[in-house]
């Protein structure tokens, strides 16, 4: 027999993605009857909150909540204090699913009895642009990042967080709920402080995901910038602090100029590799800056944070 699933989208101003979000719930193999959609509305300013009701009047089982703060974690506890699944799968309105999302979500959790299950994300271009591929691309690269979920894995293993997650909603009534003092980050906090209470967290490879990254430079160095920020500022609020992967960035801002040549060595070199693979010339001199913005506005969004958390 189907569990009941409560699937938490908490998000704002998503109205170019959020249909394909929901078109992808909406085409899950998993039985319907047993799926209720919960939608967090930030306060959007656009047609987001519009296009939400529009599929909720065919689709009942989607509802809309409205979250006056504003950000995801305020939004995701709103979902979850309101979720009547005994399964809570965390989904992001910026990407679409497979249609065996859900029931591969399942099949883990109860397989490996663990308390949060995740897969591998697939990061697309978000307009047919070069630049707009350039950044995918980076955002794909071992060199770009160094997430587990963003670089996938052969065979299921265990993680110290996932992309989303699917999470056996008694994980919340005794962990607690996400820490409301981040805007950002609150979903690897949480993982951390699931694994330090001794629960596991399990990446599966055929559990697959597409996000749509930045389509400009601007933009995608304001997006790292912020996570920056939150990589190091969350100290403040929590004393667990995050994987050394996450403050790689900084330690290569805080070492410059000496940095700098082992860094444009390895640039280039994953460039010429994306540039033979992709059979396009322009990678070559576009992944560079792909790549610069990457960790030039990280490492100097955690420098922000590190002053922020001083003051």
């Amino acid at each position: 027999m189907a569990t009941n699933v409560s699937i938490i989208i908490a998000c704002r101003n998503e109205e170019k993605y959020i249909g394909k979000c929901l078109d992808s719930i909406i085409s899950q193999n998993y039985p319907k009857e047993k799926i209720e959609v919960l939608i967090i509305d930030g306060m959007s300013e656009d047609k987001m909150k519009e296009i939400v009701k529009n599929y909720s009047e065919n689709y009942p089982f989607i509802k809309i909540f409205e979250n006056p703060q504003r950000y995801t974690s305020f939004g995701l506890n709103v979902g979850i204090k309101n979720s009547k699944g005994k399964i809570i799968i965390r989904m992001d309105a910026h990407a679409s699913y497979e249609k065996d999302y859900i029931s591969k979500c399942l099949k883990y959790l109860k397989e490996y009895n663990v308390d949060n299950v995740g897969g591998v994300i697939k990061t697309l271009p978000a307009k047919n642009t070069i630049v707009a591929k350039a950044i995918a691309l980076a955002l794909s690269s071992r060199f770009g990042v160094a997430s587990d979920f963003r670089l996938g894995s052969k065979t299921p293993k265990f993680v110290d967080t996932v992309f989303g997650g699917c999470y056996k909603k008694e994980v919340f009534e005794k962990i607690g709920y996400y820490n409301e003092n981040l805007i950002r980050s609150q979903d690897l906090e949480f993982n951390l402080r699931l694994k330090k209470a001794g629960r596991k967290i399990l990446l599966v490879p055929e559990i697959l995901a597409y996000y749509y990254s930045q389509d400009n430079f601007r933009d995608f160095f304001w997006h790292n910038f912020r996570d920056g920020v939150w990589a190091t500022y969350p100290l403040k609020f929590v004393k667990i602090p995050f994987r050394q992967r996450h403050y790689l960035p900084l330690i290569f801002i805080l070492t410059l100029p000496l940095s700098i040549w082992p860094y444009i060595l390895f640039s280039f070199f994953f460039s010429a590799q994306i540039t033979v693979r992709e059979k396009d010339f322009r990678y070559l001199f576009l992944m560079p800056i792909a790549f610069a913005y990457r960790h030039f506005s990280y490492g100097l969004g955690s420098i922000w944070g590190l002053i922020k958390l001083l003051k």
